[in-house]
């Protein structure tokens, strides 16, 4: 029953970080701006609900601070370059290249874990990966899909250490935790950006970024690290990439973003292999 209810932690999760693709459109504003204000408001709401629920900040033995810290970067890192994506591109290209981040967990995490490396979780990453290359029209800088990818790329594997460092500090520490000193790290990182780059907020934008940071944020971060107690950090990878799936639907109906034929033709590939994976967690 454990790993049911982490899987459907882990579509949840999933579904919001779908949404979230969509703001990079919605805000006129520079990534790091469009991520300080998304770390900003979740790191508020989970500090809120960490004192709410009577809940300890604190953080032992020390060195896992130095980790968390680490990992803020990591995580704005991750989003900058997914937002980046999302506009040079679209938000199918962003979210359809960044979902190849299973490629990287699948030979990064028996590094960290000291585990074998499994043909079948290999197989399906290479999938997954392919999907992701059949949208690029043709591999030239100067083209706004290939820069997309690009980026996407470099967001899937920020995203990849995250998954992997969490599957361990998840044993240690609450989700809410978790999540709350990786946002909060990521704010103080990015706060110089306030006055590095040119940006001009309206009462639209601010909450926008409200909504960005509550809901796709601290709740699907939450999830989607709670989700990690039961199911391996490649398992939940790959079920991931049901998020351009998710986003591409949402792009439809509120950016009426059509994607590509070939760009469906990837997707359905990620598709296949991630209910394919979804079904495998869930009898074993």
């Amino acid at each position: 029953m454990s790993k049911k209810q982490s899987l459907l932690e882990i579509h949840s999760a999933v579904l919001l970080f779908g949404l979230a693709g969509l703001f990079g459109k919605w805000l006129p504003l520079s990534p790091f701006i469009i991520v300080l204000g998304r770390v900003f408001f979740a790191s508020l709401t989970l500090f809120l609900v960490l004192r709410f629920s009577k809940l300890s900040l604190k953080v032992s033995p020390g060195k896992n601070l130095v980790l968390l810290f680490f990992l803020g970067l990591t995580l704005a890192v991750h989003w900058v370059t997914f937002f980046r994506s999302v506009q040079v591109s679209t938000v199918a290209v962003a979210l359809l290249s960044y979902s190849s981040f299973p490629v990287f967990t699948a030979f990064l995490e028996p590094l960290f874990f000291k585990e074998r490396i499994k043909a079948q979780s290999v197989l399906a990453a290479l999938l997954c990966l392919f999907g992701v290359f059949l949208i690029i029209p043709r591999f030239d800088l100067n083209n706004a899909v290939y820069q997309g990818v690009l980026w996407g790329l470099l967001s899937g594997f920020t995203f990849s250490v995250l998954s992997i460092f969490n599957r361990r500090l998840s044993q240690q520490f609450s989700s809410l935790l978790i999540a709350f000193y990786q946002d909060f790290s990521a704010t103080l990182i990015l706060f110089p950006f306030l006055f590095l780059v040119p940006y001009r907020l309206d009462v639209q934008d601010i909450l926008l970024l409200l909504i960005l940071g509550v809901f796709c944020t601290a709740g699907s971060h939450t999830l989607f690290i709670t989700g990690l107690r039961h199911i391996k950090a490649q398992t939940a990878a790959v079920l991931s990439t049901l998020e351009p799936v998710y986003g591409i639907i949402m792009a439809y109906f509120f950016l009426r973003e059509i994607p590509s034929v070939r760009t469906l033709l990837g997707g359905v590939i990620i598709l296949g292999t991630v209910l394919l994976v979804t079904l495998r967690g869930v009898k074993t």
